[in-house]
């Protein structure tokens, strides 16, 4: 894992010397390095501070192709000479925590890059955003997270006095209901968990495409890998606090989802409705059984590529009519009907159509839910029906009907963008063929 963390910072020290495309070129192929490095054997380059298993190498390969993708969606930054040098090395920076949180075998290493991947998500937000309210958004996503992480930086020195070691392996079964609280409300917030959402859409709304991007694709899968991690040691709360939390998921998906209905922004839209998955994945870690914790693996995979997907879409639309309305964006099929196929490919990926990924997840996870309490069906089968229904309506309402009169002029779709759009569907959909890698 050294060899790729120091390849990370040798490239971030050089992102203000080299070219746009050069950049982007070089964190293409570190990601296939790193995927061919690791297939053969996850067990692989543990060294005593990080190493890589099967959940650490998902998540650190999906960041890595994500980060390479907002490049790939940020040449307006090149065009404009926005200070995309700037934007490159925050870039290589985020790279550069996340991968040392996924692959940390420390706790404290884990707390404390989960906290630093902040910083360069806060300044691209407040840097690159579009509306004065970023800045609001940006003490939104700041501060909710910074809440709610005191209590679990002092149970982590708590549990260094407890059990003598900070390595995730030598923890043993935790009892209280605090302690449980203390160190999972972070991730309840990260995921992000109903009633702890409201940050969520607002950064989503404000950021440029590339932060929109991280934010769905990454950053939310954050709470999911710190869940998945420590869950375990709060065996003993399966039939108490995990119950009440994945009432709230489940709800809380269902509500959302009718919020999705009633959006007339569509970065909004997209942005509540990963809340609704997330959801999903969270109800099926609290099952804590196999099924519940691969099926959550792998919804977070698909949906990091499936919303990072739509966000770009949304972009690709947003630079062409500069605006982001639901009503003054229709009729698309007539202007961009290249665009639409796209848009209609992962919109029906979104609902969970197949052969995408997010249909073998949401299997795994309503196995597992409804294994749990057979009453959970009336609301998985309400996420699953709604999923569909604000799907489609994105869909139906944005590409068909009269388009905008006030239209003038129009850019054609360019190969950069159709490519960016392939990197997106490709994995999500392929990965459904070769699933054997995972088990």
């Amino acid at each position: 894992m050294m060899k790729f963390l120091i390849s990370l910072i040798l490239l971030n020290m050089v992102s203000f010397l080299i070219d746009f495309w050069m950049f982007l070129w070089i964190l293409f192929i570190f990601t296939f390095v790193f995927m061919f490095n690791f297939l053969s054997n996850y067990f692989c380059e543990i060294s005593y501070f990080l190493g890589c298993d099967m959940l650490s190498f998902s998540l650190i390969l999906l960041s890595y192709w994500i980060c390479s993708l907002m490049i790939l969606a940020s040449f307006k930054l090149f065009k404009d000479k926005n200070y995309f040098n700037f934007f490159n090395f925050m870039l290589g920076s985020l790279m550069i925590s996340l991968l040392i949180t996924f692959s940390s075998m420390n706790i404290f290493i884990f707390y404390l890059f989960f906290e630093i991947s902040l910083i360069p998500i806060l300044i691209l937000i407040i840097g690159w955003g579009y509306q004065p309210e970023r800045l609001e958004a940006g003490f939104y996503l700041l501060f909710y997270t910074l809440f709610m992480s005191l209590p679990m930086m002092i149970m982590v020195f708590y549990l260094y006095n407890y059990f003598g070691s900070m390595i995730y392996f030598f923890m043993k079964d935790l009892n209280s209901s605090f302690m449980y609280l203390c160190m999972n409300l972070v991730f309840f917030v990260k995921i992000p968990m109903f009633f702890l959402h409201l940050w969520l859409p607002k950064a989503h709304v404000e950021a440029p495409v590339s932060g929109s991007m991280i934010l769905a694709g990454i950053m939310l899968k954050l709470g999911g890998y710190g869940l998945l991690r420590f869950m375990v040691m709060f065996k003993l709360f399966l039939n108490s606090l995990n119950i009440f939390f994945m009432i709230i998921s489940l709800l809380g998906g269902f509500i959302v989802s009718l919020i999705c209905l009633r959006q007339n922004d569509l970065k909004s839209l997209i942005a509540y409705s990963s809340v609704a998955h997330m959801g999903l994945a969270l109800a099926g870690i609290m099952t804590l059984n196999f099924y519940g914790f691969y099926g959550c693996l792998f919804l977070m995979i698909a949906h990091g590529l499936c919303s990072s997907g739509l966000f770009c879409w949304v972009n690709l639309v947003y630079e062409r009519t500069h605006s982001r309305s639901l009503y003054l964006n229709k009729g698309l099929l007539n202007l961009l009907p290249s665009l639409s196929m796209w848009s209609f490919l992962l919109l029906s990926s979104n609902m969970a159509a197949p052969p995408s990924l997010n249909l073998l997840s949401e299997i795994m996870l309503m196995n597992s839910i409804i294994q749990f309490n057979w009453l959970n069906m009336l609301t998985l089968s309400l996420i699953s029906f709604f999923s569909a229904a604000y799907s489609l309506f994105l869909f139906a309402y944005t590409q068909h009907g009269q388009y905008y009169s006030g239209l003038f002029s129009f850019i054609n779709m360019e190969n950069r963008e159709f490519l960016l759009m392939l990197l997106h569907w490709v994995p999500l959909n392929l990965l459904f063929m070769k699933m054997d890698i995972f088990f």
